[in-house]
């Protein structure tokens, strides 16, 4: 008996062990074999999935060659009236103020001139003028039938007869005479805007187009004597341009019609569009550059003389793979990678080459391809989980 019971009991402890595992273990269960260094693999229920935002690498249309230039927003000088005294005189009543919007033909002020007075004169004596042309005519017409008549009587001379067929001449043409002197005073009214016949009128100074009354220089009850002077300003802003300077080594690169994208201070983040309208023939001798100027629509607004900003002008534009800026960090040996999802929750790091930034995206010219599903939000945490 003593030497039985040390056989028994290893046997039994093997059947007890053999019992509770069932089967016996393999390799691959006492090695798991670890991911490259390259990949983090997360399980599918992991917290961390949560806070990773994926897309895909995607073709936009970029510019190959482009230009960046200072520049600022202007009224467009085809739709800005600077709006002079039609008369001198004394200002009655300014009917704007600035910055008021106005309506093309809208009163802007009145003027109480003896110009008014003058030009309505002259109206009533070419009016005059006329009355006494067509009586004169009159006579002279009955004067050369009288005289014919008594020609062909063989009463009177034919010199006779010719004297009366000149003074008939004279009179028609003194006729047309004074009806072209009464049309001139008439139009002289018209211009002014005043009734004829009507004394003491006040000359009414309308506005020419609609748009905003950009400046005011006159006040009620002043005396104006000087017509060539501007006293308001109205500009139709509804499309405005920017200008900006080309430095001459650039300007090959722009040329008229070409889409350019501007940028505004007042207005970060915000992009707009625009043509381009105009070329400067000569070149600034002192900034070495050329002034370009590109029309813009403005009908809300926005846009004001004088804001400032960068215009960037493109050349050409072409399919280019593209990444959110996001999307792509620095390595600890300082090279640029990207995480790339091969499979759901395995992502691999991938080095890749990257161009210009353009706005929230940043051009990729190796290491990935388009349509690979790569990491977009989360790849720092990413990074950090990665073996070193």
């Amino acid at each position: 008996m003593k030497t039985f019971v040390p056989v028994i009991v290893p046997l039994a402890g093997a059947l007890t062990l053999a019992a509770c595992s069932g089967r016996a273990a393999t390799p691959d269960e006492t090695h798991v074999v670890p991911p490259p260094a390259n990949v983090v693999a997360l399980p599918p229920d992991s917290p961390m999935l949560a806070h990773i935002g994926l897309d895909t690498v995607k073709l936009v249309d970029l510019p190959t060659d482009d230009i960046f230039a200072p520049g600022k927003i202007e009224a467009n000088p085809n739709r800005v009236s600077k709006i002079v005294l039609p008369v001198s005189g004394r200002v009655a009543t300014v009917l704007i103020r600035t910055g008021d919007a106005v309506r093309k033909d809208q009163p802007l002020l009145t003027i109480v001139s003896p110009d008014a007075d003058a030009a309505m004169s002259a109206h009533l004596s070419a009016q005059a003028s006329v009355t006494q042309a067509e009586a004169a005519l009159g006579k002279a017409q009955a004067d050369f039938d009288r005289a014919s008549d008594l020609l062909a009587h063989n009463a009177i001379a034919n010199k006779e007869v010719l004297a009366a067929g000149n003074a008939l001449a004279q009179a028609t043409a003194s006729l047309e005479q004074a009806r072209a002197a009464q049309e001139q005073a008439l139009r002289r009214l018209a211009v002014l805007g005043l009734r004829p016949g009507d004394f003491r009128q006040e000359v009414v100074v309308r506005s020419p187009l609609a748009g905003k009354v950009l400046e005011l220089g006159v006040v009620p009850g002043e005396y104006r004597n000087d017509t060539t002077q501007s006293v308001v300003t109205i500009a139709d802003l509804s499309t405005v341009w920017v200008t900006s300077q080309v430095p001459e080594t650039y300007i090959r690169f722009v040329s008229v019609g070409e889409e350019i994208e501007v940028r505004l201070i007042a207005y970060p983040g915000d992009v707009f569009k625009g043509r381009v309208a105009r070329i400067a023939d000569v070149v600034d001798p002192q900034t070495r550059t050329v002034k370009v100027q590109a029309q813009m629509d403005n009908a809300d607004g926005r846009l004001r003389p004088e804001m400032y900003g960068s215009i960037h002008h493109i050349e050409s534009v072409s399919k280019t793979p593209v990444l959110p800026i996001g999307a792509v960090v620095e390595n600890t040996d300082g090279r640029r990678i990207v995480f790339v999802e091969t499979v759901p929750g395995r992502f691999e790091s991938r080095s890749v080459s990257v161009g210009k930034r353009a706005g929230e995206v940043v051009r990729v010219t190796s290491g990935v391809a388009p349509g690979e599903t790569v990491v977009v939000d989360g790849a720092m945490l990413l990074k950090g989980l990665m073996r070193r």
